[in-house]
């Protein structure tokens, strides 16, 4: 009888497992059918995830060769976080423009947390982030970027910069300190309401720890640490950083409160002077500086992002632009004869740029292949999201992989090769095309776009009118190299050129 009821018994235990296996498994195949499948990718390893198949130095590349795998909206794990990427111009552009809520926040990895602490404009979420980028737009518009104001201070700065471009006397020089040196002095015009000399020590630190933290913040060290944030004290790249992030933030703790003590409450000198004011105006509303979005922290990480963003890419795609018309100067000659024959010897002016259609699609071939910033800066899911068959969760890191646009072979003839005639119709006027998004899209798209747009044309036109550029002596321009450096942002590697004056 003991025997029968432990047989009874144990059958029941199996039955009841059986049946919790069962209705499991039911439940799990129901949620995945309305939830959809989650995006396909290459099998993953425990805590490395899929590090083995990327190239740290270049992740976008590999995650471009991906793309050809498995799809244009695929799963990858970096280390053990499992990140979503959006390759080519439809996925990239529908998720951000028709989805724009649903792929709108942003991912702050550990390293721009570290810069930021959800501050600023560039790597914040919430109403903070909605409030400093609104006021930073309205700032930037009242402080003249798309309007003649912001012209004229373009071109007062071009003229120190082509007086040092001519002190070389067509020797060959690297570029690249003077024009990190002028476009920083445009943007700081507005943040700050001055220019800087070029040989001031604080300048030359501020613009070197700009663009070392854009360098630092792409290494594979700092990317292994966004995997694994406790390997930080262990990296030198990680502790030059954090070094390069104090050294910054005294700088423009030290500016603005220069700023503050010459304060004139009845006149706005610059993006500085309209945050002080506000955050006066909030105080007294609030009484409270704790309650307001307009605190220290949010202007000295406003100020950063500001100046980062605003010297980094427009400075390396000016750049890359003269290295390819050394490395093409049939491209260049036709260029300069456009210039000529539409603006002579006068100072060119944006409102050249619609008679100036074969230059104008040069500039934008440049900022295509340039690919400044190739993996955008990553977007996080809001919410759960059906795109595109494919079921996201919410809080899922999410990278449009805008190398896989300027690059799409389904978008352009020819891709791979610096070719104008992208942006040309067969009567040689300029065209624009949907799949140039060099600059993102949709709500985190760059704030500064109109002001970029406007540098890039005024400097490389006044720049190809007074020089020609050549390759060193010695060197042809087959052997000039266009291998990126390594950087979250993708800049020319080192190289001297020859500005050869025309006049």
């Amino acid at each position: 009888m003991a025997l029968l009821e432990g047989l009874i018994q144990t059958h029941s235990s199996t039955a009841l497992f059986g049946a919790f296996i069962v209705l499991g498994v039911i439940y799990f195949l129901s949620t995945t059918s309305k939830q959809g499948k989650e995006p396909p990718g290459p099998r993953s390893l425990p805590l490395i995830g899929n590090l083995l198949q990327l190239d740290l130095k270049r992740p976008h590349v590999s995650l471009f060769q991906l793309s050809k795998k498995y799809g244009s909206v695929f799963t990858v794990h970096f280390g053990p976080k499992k990140v979503v990427v959006l390759a080519g111009f439809r996925a990239v552009k529908d998720a951000l423009v028709n989805y724009s809520e649903e792929f709108g926040g942003r991912d702050i990895t550990p390293v721009f947390y570290k810069t930021s602490h959800n501050h600023g404009i560039l790597f914040a979420n919430g109403e903070s982030w909605k409030e400093m980028r609104r006021f930073a737009l309205t700032s930037l518009r009242d402080f003249g970027m798309g309007k003649r104001i912001i012209e004229e201070k373009i071109i007062n700065e071009i003229d120190y910069m082509i007086q040092l471009f001519g002190n070389h006397k067509g020797q060959p020089f690297d570029n690249k300190e003077a024009l990190n040196h002028a476009v920083s002095n445009i943007i700081s015009s507005i943040v700050y309401g001055a220019r800087f000399d070029y040989s001031d020590p604080l300048f030359q630190e501020m613009v070197h720890c700009a663009n070392e933290r854009i360098r630092l913040t792409g290494t594979p060290a700092i990317q292994v640490y966004n995997m694994f944030p406790w390997l930080g004290p262990l990296m030198k790249d990680w502790r030059d950083l954090v070094k390069n992030l104090k050294i910054s933030e005294e700088h423009i703790r030290g500016l603005v409160k220069k700023l503050q003590n010459t304060l004139n409450t009845k006149h706005r000198r610059c993006f500085v002077d309209s945050f002080l004011f506000q955050q006066q105006e909030v105080k007294v509303q609030e009484k409270c500086e704790q309650n307001s979005f307009f605190s220290e922290k949010n202007l000295v990480c406003s100020v950063s992002n500001l100046f980062a963003a605003g010297t980094e890419t427009t400075a390396a795609t000016l750049r890359w632009g003269l290295l390819l018309m050394a490395k093409y100067p049939h491209v260049q000659d036709r260029v300069q004869e456009e210039l000529i024959r539409v603006t002579g010897s006068r100072q060119p002016r944006v409102e050249d740029r619609k008679n100036l259609p074969y230059t104008n699609a040069v500039i934008h071939e440049i900022q295509r292949m340039a690919n400044i910033v190739p993996m955008s800066i990553p977007h996080i899911t809001t919410c759960d999201v059906v795109f595109q068959g494919f079921h996201i969760k919410k809080g899922t890191s999410v990278y449009p992989l805008l190398t896989s646009v300027l690059f799409d072979e389904n978008e352009w003839e020819t891709p791979h090769t610096f070719n104008p005639g992208h942006f040309l119709d067969e009567q040689g006027q300029f065209v624009k095309k949907d799949a140039f998004l060099p600059f993102s899209a949709g709500r985190r798209v760059c704030l500064g776009e109109s002001l970029a747009r406007m540098e890039l044309f005024l400097v490389f036109t006044s720049l190809l009118q007074k020089f020609n550029f050549t390759p060193p002596p010695g060197v042809s321009e087959s052997e000039l190299d266009l291998t990126p450096a390594i950087g979250f942002t993708l800049n020319t590697p080192p190289h001297k050129l020859c500005a050869v004056s025309l006049a």
